[in-house]
């Protein structure tokens, strides 16, 4: 005779297309989820049903109503799915929601324990580093910290600026000044912008010089008081370049530094500007460094295998 279920909670009603983006393929996020809390659920006239033999701990629901609110848009991976389920061993449910980034038009909530670290790191501190390979959310958290510090009055502007590595000549036959040509290097940081804030509130902001995207060459000679900046791919900075942008950050100011240091643009007789300022600047407890590694990142799952795969290879020097 099985277990007597003493408590049943009926979570929401999902539309068919979440059913898929919530069970994943063959059921197995479903599969993952019930083996993780020792729960079952049910799916009945698309009404979602928690049940259990034991008393459910408020922090299994609010974490399956996470991964429910996750799967609204998108289908989601085993791989987001443990995630978002190591993070809720790791953390309360109130302390994540400590993390979630309150924006206006969205909520934006860490989707890995570093990244909870990194959201909790810029909010504590005035100069963060976000190093590692690309789909981490390194860049796409910090633009998002930046958004909520301008609609919070915490600062009065953003400035997001990369290096121009390519300025010589990979850009010299596209047509505008250095700005301009800089621009389709900076997209994922307009695509980031217009997402949270949408596209007629960062053009009116850019025309207002609320939000400046600008080269790093920009920065040159100016102290940046009250002010989010985002200097991002600079692993492509020279050490003086570096040491320029960290000595612009003044009062009343933050500054997030993201790069990957294993995928320089700049030529091989030159040194990364992020690497030499991380050797110099490490024992320094008031900035943060957060290092994030293949296991964070956040994009397709393949992205995660590619990065791993690209790791191994260049770590053991084979073909």
């Amino acid at each position: 005779m099985g277990n007597v279920i003493n408590e049943s909670i009926d979570l929401i009603d999902l539309a068919p297309n979440q059913i898929a983006n919530f069970c994943g393929a063959l059921n197995q996020n479903l599969k993952a989820i019930e083996s993780h809390f020792g729960v079952n659920l049910s799916i009945k006239d698309n009404q979602l049903s928690l049940v259990s033999s034991e008393k459910i701990p408020r922090q299994t629901v609010g974490t399956i109503e996470r991964i429910l609110n996750q799967s609204r848009d998108s289908a989601l991976s085993a791989d987001e799915v443990k995630d978002i389920l190591n993070v809720a061993d790791r953390y309360d449910i109130d302390e994540l929601d400590r993390f979630t980034i309150k924006l206006k038009k969205k909520s934006i909530k860490p989707k890995s324990e570093l990244q909870c670290r990194y959201v909790q790191s810029i909010g504590k501190k005035a100069i963060n580093f976000g190093i590692g390979p690309a789909g981490t959310g390194k860049t796409y958290l910090a633009v998002a910290m930046a958004v909520q510090a301008l609609e919070n009055e915490e600062v009065s502007r953003l400035i997001l600026t990369r290096p121009a590595v390519e300025a010589g000549e990979k850009l010299g036959f596209l047509p505008g000044d250095l700005s301009q040509k800089v621009d389709p290097y900076l997209r994922p940081i307009y695509d980031a912008l217009y997402e949270m804030l949408g596209f007629d509130k960062v053009e009116k902001l850019i025309s207002r010089h609320v939000i400046e995207v600008a080269p790093l060459a920009y920065m040159r000679g100016r102290t940046l008081n009250n002010a989010f900046v985002i200097l991002d791919e600079a692993q492509n900075t020279s050490p003086v370049q570096m040491k320029m942008f960290l000595t612009r950050i003044g009062f009343g100011s933050k500054a997030v530094i993201t790069g990957d240091i294993t995928q320089t643009d700049l030529p091989h007789n030159r040194d990364s500007g992020l690497l030499h300022s991380l050797k110099i600047l490490k024992k320094l407890d008031s900035i943060g460094f957060i290092y994030f590694h293949s296991d964070d990142v956040v994009r397709h799952p393949l992205v995660q295998n590619i990065v791993e795969a690209y790791h191994q290879f260049e770590s053991n020097g084979k073909d």
